[in-house]
């Protein structure tokens, strides 16, 4: 499928979605967040996909933004249904069975910011810059920045950078947990993909359980989610790859998971 403002690049298991708008800083715009819906839509339907990478094009701007002449015109009715919708994409990528790397190149503010902290993991370039400055255009965050960058980087920090609108270069970022990785710029794509390669590698059905283990458990008290990981791990140690890891290890082998 050919999208207008998104580029969608397999790799054997590997998804690469680049946000394709460069003269304008790859903003996300409405047919933008549309194409990403369809483009993931149609990804989800493949059983093989393991890991999405979600980055830039061109070498400023991860996404710097929302589109403004679109915010310009939104009242109550159409800034909720904007909201909604924004929401709805990024509780998609955080929530899927496949793995989101996001590997941002440049700025990463707004909209762009908040696609990033969807993501499972994020990998920065050394010269990324982070941010939720709504407050300087008389809005907030609308895409789920309020709830996950205070789960990420604690309450009083998100108040802060939200409040003032500042952004953080990618040392600053990695020193309050905004991102995993920091990396020369030119390394930025290669990092991303032998990272993928490596979660790739290891047994599906368990990177599965992880991640829904790990994002319900963000959610509720410690007891429930302990109650959970081990109804995930009983789970798990019913399934082929659970034979196939345990034996190749003390076969002393590569498994050969089938996520069965």
């Amino acid at each position: 499928m050919e999208f207008k403002n998104i580029l969608i690049e397999r790799k054997d298991k590997l998804e690469i979605i680049t946000i394709n708008r460069p003269n304008v800083l790859n903003a996300l715009n409405d047919e933008t967040i549309s194409e990403l819906h369809q483009g993931l839509r149609e990804i989800f339907k493949d059983e093989q996909v393991r890991v999405i990478i979600f980055t830039g094009a061109g070498e400023k701007a991860f996404v710097a933004g929302a589109d403004i002449s679109e915010l310009k015109v939104c009242n109550a009715l159409s800034g909720h249904r904007k909201s909604i919708n924004g929401q709805r994409l990024l509780y998609h990528i955080e929530n899927m069975e496949q793995v989101a790397i996001a590997a941002i190149n440049g700025f990463a503010l707004g909209g762009g910011c908040e696609l990033a902290l969807a993501c499972d993991i994020r990998i920065a370039s050394e010269n990324a810059k982070l941010g939720q400055p709504e407050v300087n255009l008389g809005i907030i965050p609308g895409y789920g920045g309020t709830q996950r960058l205070a789960r990420l980087a604690g309450r009083g920090k998100a108040k802060e950078l939200i409040f003032t609108g500042d952004m953080v270069d990618a040392a600053e970022a990695l020193r309050i947990g905004l991102v995993e990785k920091v990396v020369p710029q030119a390394e930025l794509l290669k990092t991303a993909e032998e990272m993928a390669a490596k979660i790739i590698s290891k047994g599906p059905l368990a990177i599965k359980a992880a991640k829904r283990a790990i994002n319900l458990g963000l959610d509720v008290d410690l007891k429930s989610g302990l109650e959970y990981e081990a109804m995930e791990f009983s789970a798990i140690c019913s399934t082929e790859d659970k034979t196939e890891g345990t034996s190749a290890f003390l076969e002393k082998r590569k498994p050969n998971f089938k996520g069965k």
